[in-house]
């Protein structure tokens, strides 16, 4: 091999390399170096996850909806009992004659009609003969319990649907985060991608803080996950891109752990600072600091290869190299390089393949990907589904959602534990089955049961986390090379339908307590049986044609043995 150090032919600037030479090098990509020559796992690879542990906790921050946009107990304001104000007291001691009687107290929405008496009552003393206790109306104003959410300052009393807005916003705004991350990473580079999501998701965040009515507060949720909502995927690629094959797996649960951790760290700053606003300028201010990771973090490896600038590149792995304390031959480095410079000359060529094309000549891709977006929808729904539904467990709503988001950890790492040994088809349908079962069997046990029902509530947790862990790897082992990223992300892309539909599942709540649950373990149980029709991948290789994706769980042909 001819070594050529000039910088202009590393940059890609002047050199246009013979596809005959180029494919007569040693075929090497970026794993190959990593499990031969830099190691799958050093000081490098530690140094990167640490460096995302703010951001990763970051984005589990924007679910603060959950408590800034929480329902308290409301009632009616009682004009003729000399009520004024929203922070009248609660439950006077007259509250009795004044609202209609409930299974869990009296009525929120409702109130009895006033008599055509003169008269007025007092907030010490309203008695029942100033209404007519046979007939009932609607509330025109409302007195709270609390004061810690934006249904107190706007007045959200009895508009649920319009509460529950807010967190389907965020979830839209996750969608539409896609493309806009997308773009700025493929034209900028990845770390520009994640400075601008944590300063974008911080920024407006705080914005939001000072919001003055209830249409600027949603606004402001839904700007906020468009422009921030790629924090995560952001950090995610720089802490697991440069982590080895065989490491990979523990990474991905271990960045799905620290993302839990600020789910658990969201719970606590709520439950210490109540006030909402005060509590979400106390979750985004430190966001501000990661600003400083633009000098800080190495532009992604792949990305530069993907751009043509190899002389970064190679920069980037020298310095990997030096960290880890192992080394990176120059054969190694140019073999790398011819290699991406030939994929992408390739891939230039193949832009015309129709991948939609090819999934409707295949009977069985097709059916594939019918079959994996109900997965995706299943998971997404049933995961924050549960999260948000635990603040109505009981009254300790903080603590139930920190248990509920920490019961996620030992989820996690049960999938990895797992996977290599009943395989991806085993560990998904027991994953959904084992979360159908206690979401179903939630629904029959009494509220006398406390501790009974949150056991079986964080059980359910478990089972949807495992699935969450193990989704991303055996999606992705189901489709051919050629389309695997596209169809990976279109199944991502319409699961995103189950986060937006989550945030509506308290409100539904008012007409049966079980309905939510009841809807979570029919998904679970539906993608649980789908996932059985789908073949067994543990131990083949990744598909890199379409007809290696169509033969995955058949004997092999004699012709493919060896």
């Amino acid at each position: 091999m001819t070594e050529n150090k000039d910088p202009k032919t590393l940059e890609g600037e002047t050199v246009d390399d013979d596809e005959e030479n180029v494919n007569s090098e040693k075929i090497l990509d970026l794993d190959d170096v990593l499990v031969n020559e830099l190691g799958q796992f050093g000081r490098f690879q530690m140094r990167n996850i640490l460096l995302v542990v703010i951001p990763i906790m970051m984005s589990a921050f924007m679910s603060e909806y959950i408590f800034s946009a929480a329902a308290i107990p409301h009632r009616c304001r009682i004009p003729e009992c000399s009520e004024q104000d929203k922070f009248e007291k609660y439950d006077p001691d007259w509250i009795v004659n004044v609202l209609p009687q409930t299974s869990s107290g009296f009525s929120n929405c409702e109130r009895y009609v006033l008599l055509n008496i003169e008269s007025k009552g007092s907030l010490d003393n309203c008695p029942a003969a100033l209404f007519n206790q046979t007939k009932i109306t609607s509330c025109d104003e409302y007195v709270y319990s609390k004061d810690n959410s934006v249904v107190y300052d706007f007045d959200l009393g009895c508009q649920d649907w319009l509460r529950a807005l807010a967190g389907t916003l965020n979830s839209l705004g996750i969608l539409l985060a896609m493309p806009i991350t997308g773009y700025i990473s493929d034209r900028f580079g990845r770390k520009i991608a994640l400075v601008v999501n944590v300063f974008n998701l911080s920024l407006i965040g705080l914005i939001r803080a000072f919001s003055v009515n209830y249409s600027m507060y949603m606004v402001l949720q839904i700007v906020q996950t468009t422009l921030g909502a790629g924090t995560f995927s952001s950090a995610y690629i720089f802490a697991a891109e440069l982590v080895g094959p065989k490491y990979r797996v523990v990474t991905s649960a271990t960045l799905s752990s620290i993302f839990a951790t600020g789910q658990v760290i969201l719970g606590a700053v709520a439950w210490l600072i109540q006030p909402w606003r005060y509590m979400s300028m106390a979750l985004h201010i430190p966001g501000f600091l990661v600003v400083t990771y633009y000098t800080v973090l190495p532009e992604s490896v792949r990305w530069l290869l993907s751009k043509r600038k190899y002389l970064e590149a190679k920069k980037v792995l020298e310095t990997v190299a030096r960290i880890n304390k192992t080394q990176i031959s120059d054969k190694s480095l140019e073999a790398l390089i011819n290699n991406s410079r030939a994929s992408l000359n390739h891939q230039a060529k193949e832009k015309s393949g129709s991948i939609v094309a090819a999934i409707l000549r295949s009977p069985v891709l097709l059916r594939r990907v019918c079959t994996t977006p109900i997965w995706w929808i299943t998971t997404v729904f049933v995961y924050y589904g549960l999260s948000i539904d635990s603040t109505s467990l009981s009254d300790t709503i903080y603590l139930n959602y920190i248990l509920t988001c920490a019961v996620e950890i030992p989820g996690f790492y049960t999938a990895v534990l797992i996977l290599d040994r009943i395989g991806r088809r085993g560990t998904l349908s027991s994953g959904f089955f084992f979360s159908a079962i206690c979401n179903i069997v939630f629904v029959f046990i009494p509220n006398e049961l406390s501790v009974l029902r949150l056991v079986i509530y964080l059980l359910g947790k478990f089972g949807i986390s495992m699935v969450m862990t193990s989704l991303y790897l055996y999606t992705s082992e189901l489709y051919p090379t050629e389309c695997r990223h596209s169809l990976l992300a279109f199944s991502s892309m319409i699961g995103r339908i189950g986060s937006i539909t989550a945030p509506l599942t308290p409100v539904l709540m008012e007409y049966w307590h079980g309905i939510p649950s009841l809807m979570f373990g029919a998904m679970g149980v539906i993608s649980g049986v789908l996932v059985l029709t789908q073949p067994e991948t543990l131990g083949t290789k990744m598909p890199d044609t379409l007809a290696e994706a169509e033969a995955l769980g058949k004997p092999r042909n004699t012709d493919r043995s060896g």
